[in-house]
Order: structure tokens, then C-alpha cells, then sequence
């Protein structure tokens, strides 16, 4: 029960930091830099299917080994390797292969992937902890 609670809190954290950014800054960003290259609406299963396998990378990867030290903190930086890792693979494959996408675009995608999967995986790295204190008796 602990991992699902760890699980839906990356999860909702990573979501809402992402469905903001996209909303406030990225939309309009991505839009004057890419254009003809975005669809008129997104692919919400796609969207649904890269959520959960991100937010079961970063509890796998990010949350879980730092919350068994309690280290939100590691939690984060962890989650900001992965994010790095995983945004530039993507943005600087894109910037390699496909006409028109800007070193610009790539440069602002990988630098909020990695922040926003080190809050993601300390929010995560936080229940954690909180439900480790709590299956101890321990108080908050």
C-alpha cells in the first residue's frame, strides 16, 4: 500500500507541475518555436501512458532508494539525473533528426524536465517518509 501511496503522490506532483508549465509558459514557447511540428490537440492516452511509466521510473529509480535513507533531498537529485537523462535524450535526439526543432526548445525542455522531476520525486520521497513514521508509530 505504501509503494501505491508513493506512486500517486509522484505521480499527481509530476502531473500538476507539467499540466502547469504546459498551460503558463510551454504551450505559447513551444508554439512560436515549433509551430507546424505540434498537433492541433494532444493524444491524452499517450499522454496517460508516458505519466505513469515516468512516475513508476522516478519512484523505482529516484524515490524509493532515497525515502530507505530518508533523504528527500537525495530523492530530488536523483529524480533531477533521471529528468536530465530522460529529457535530453529526447530533446537532443529531436534536435539531431528533426528539421525545424531549435536548440532553444531543447535547452528549456531539458531544464524543466529536470527540475520538475526533482520536485516530483522529493514530493514522492516525502509520503514516503511520512508513511514510514507512520507504520512506526513514530510522531510527525
Amino acid at each position: 500500500m505504501q509503494y501505491l501511496a508513493v506512486f500517486g503522490a509522484t505521480l499527481l506532483a509530476f502531473v500538476c507541475l507539467d499540466v502547469a508549465w504546459i498551460v503558463l509558459v510551454g504551450n505559447a514557447f513551444f508554439n512560436s518555436q515549433l509551430g507546424a511540428l505540434l498537433r492541433s490537440k494532444p493524444d491524452l492516452v499517450v499522454s496517460a501512458a508516458l505519466y505513469l511509466i515516468y512516475a513508476a521510473g522516478l519512484v523505482y529509480l529516484a524515490v524509493m532508494p532515497a525515502s530507505c535513507k530518508l533523504s528527500a533531498k537525495g530523492a530530488a537529485g536523483r529524480g533531477a539525473v533521471l529528468g536530465l537523462t530522460a529529457y535530453a535524450t529526447f530533446d537532443l535526439t529531436n534536435l539531431a533528426i528533426i528539421q525545424g526543432w531549435t536548440l532553444a526548445v531543447s535547452l528549456v525542455d531539458i531544464s524543466w524536465g529536470t527540475l520538475a522531476s526533482a520536485l516530483a520525486s522529493f514530493v514522492g520521497c516525502q509520503v514516503a517518509r511520512h508513511s514510514a513514521d507512520v507504520r512506526q508509530g513514530l510522531p510527525r
